[in-house]
Formats: structure tokens, C-alpha cells, sequence
């Protein structure tokens, strides 16, 4: 599994021009699930995004986690975290998981996410989501398990 993590603000997503979900503040998650994952992959990347410290503490230091901040966690799924470009300029899909698998690990994560006292919103699985997005600092991580 993959993720994009990024601090931000005001942050909401919508399918069809209707609000789905929206957040005041805390992480966006893009969340990318490879051929093969499993649900201690999906253990192993909420525990890390629930601890990951990249809030400022009262002294303007990374320090602080999203659950020490109160933030809430938008989780967007985006198999094209698993595009390989690497062979032209289209880039191929074969490293993806197949979307009935992908999404029973992405709802997994989510339920992971909350088992860690973290309001978590989701977006639409497979829709074609508008998502937007105030980035904080910017701060953005990569993560893989």
C-alpha cells in the first residue's frame, strides 16, 4: 500500500457536483493498494498515518500527530499511486489491485484509521472525484508498506 499524505485546511470532495465529504482541517490521504496487499498492510499504514507527527507544536516544530491536533482524515482512493510511466508515456496499471480488492482494504484502512479515535471521511470508491484541497505548510509525505 501507498499513501500521499498532506497536511491541509479547509479540504472537501465531490462527485457529480454533489459535496460527499469535507473536512476543517487535518490530513488528506490518497491511498494507493498494490497487487497483493493484505489487511496487516492496511494495519500497518493506518497506524503509521495516525502517529505520523507533522503538526507544529507550540513551538513551530513538527511534533504533533493528527489525533494530538483533533484533525480529521480525508481518505481518497487512487489506484494511479501504482502508474508505472517508467515505458512510454502512458502510463500502465498491472501493479494496481483489482477494485473489488482494493476497496475492502481501503474501507479496512478507514476502520483501522478510526480505531484510533480519528474522524475519518471518505470519498466515493471508483467515482470521479473533484476534490479541493488548501494545502498547510505544504507538508506532503510518501508512504509505503
Amino acid at each position: 500500500m501507498k499513501a500521499v499524505i498532506q497536511r491541509v485546511r479547509q479540504t472537501s470532495l465531490s462527485v457529480d457536483g454533489k459535496l460527499i465529504s469535507e473536512i476543517p482541517f487535518g490530513l488528506a490521504v490518497y491511498l494507493g493498494v498494490k497487487v497483493g496487499d493484505d489487511e496487516s498492510k492496511a494495519a500497518a499504514i493506518a497506524k503509521k498515518i495516525s502517529g505520523l507527527r507533522i503538526f507544529e507544536d507550540g513551538n513551530g516544530k513538527m511534533n504533533l500527530s493528527v489525533t494530538d491536533v483533533g484533525g480529521e482524515i480525508l481518505l481518497i482512493s487512487q489506484f494511479t499511486l501504482y502508474g508505472d510511466c517508467s515505458h512510454g508515456n502512458r502510463p500502465g496499471f498491472t501493479d494496481a489491485e483489482r477494485p473489488e480488492a482494493a476497496n475492502r482494504l481501503y474501507e479496512k484502512t478507514a476502520e483501522y484509521l478510526r480505531g484510533y479515535g480519528i474522524t475519518v471521511k471518505c470519498g466515493v470508491f471508483g467515482a470521479d472525484m473533484k476534490i479541493s484541497q488548501f494545502n498547510d505548510g505544504p507538508v506532503t509525505i510518501i508512504y509505503e508498506v
